[in-house]
């Protein structure tokens, strides 16, 4: 029986030839790899890349909020510290309210871009801790130069108050500047000092014109 044409397109292939289709498909696969790779190696950086940015944005936003309202900020390199001095200080920031925290320079850096605080973004290399207040401008340089007095290792880049720079010389002097709380307290103890002495010389008389 002769045949048909349909049965002569599934002659069966030798298996020369079946070694020779494989190679073919092998290598068409392989030239596709080579060619998707580097597109493949993009999305994979970029997802990756996107996944660092959702995962440190919290922290960018909690820098943001830290800084929100804040009278002054000064940041130092906290290297060289023993755990235990690190310890004294930041429980005499956090008595007086001064947050004390640190993190990595990129993420200061992004959370201070557009802000009063912009201009500490050159003082961020190397070791960085920063300290905030929301209350008292100068207390945080207060502390802090006061610390490194007796512990050298602690070193003072500098600082913004009430939305000015100061290098580290100037936070040095911000640093004796007294506290409203200090001022207030003078200013009343010498109200008082005359109206006492005032008083005193009053009961004396009195005393004497009894007598």
């Amino acid at each position: 029986m002769p045949k048909t044409a349909g049965a002569a397109r599934h002659k069966e292939k030798t298996p020369a030839e079946e070694r020779s289709i494989l190679k073919i498909i092998f290598a068409s696969l392989s030239l596709q790899r080579g060619i998707f790779r580097p597109f493949l190696k993009i999305f994979k950086k970029e997802g990756t890349y996107h996944a660092k940015v959702e995962l440190k944005q919290p922290i960018v936003e909690e820098i943001k909020a830290s800084l929100d309202g804040a009278k002054g900020v000064v940041l130092v390199d906290h290297r060289g510290l023993t755990v235990e001095q690190d310890t004294v200080l930041r429980k005499s920031l956090r008595e007086a309210g001064v947050t004390y925290k640190v993190y990595k320079n990129t993420l200061v850096k992004r959370a201070i871009e557009g802000t009063e605080f912009e201009s500490l973004k050159d003082l961020l290399e190397g070791p960085s801790a920063i300290a905030i207040s929301k209350s008292e401008a100068t207390t945080p340089a207060s502390i802090i130069c006061k610390f490194a007095k007796t512990n050298d290792k602690l070193e003072v880049k500098g600082g913004v108050v009430e939305g000015a720079f100061y290098d580290a010389k100037g936070v040095e002097v911000l640093s004796t500047i007294p506290s409203r709380e200090e001022l207030l307290a003078k200013f009343l103890g010498s109200i008082q000092s005359p109206i006492t002495n005032f008083a005193r010389v009053i009961k004396q008389i009195a005393e004497k014109q009894e007598a």
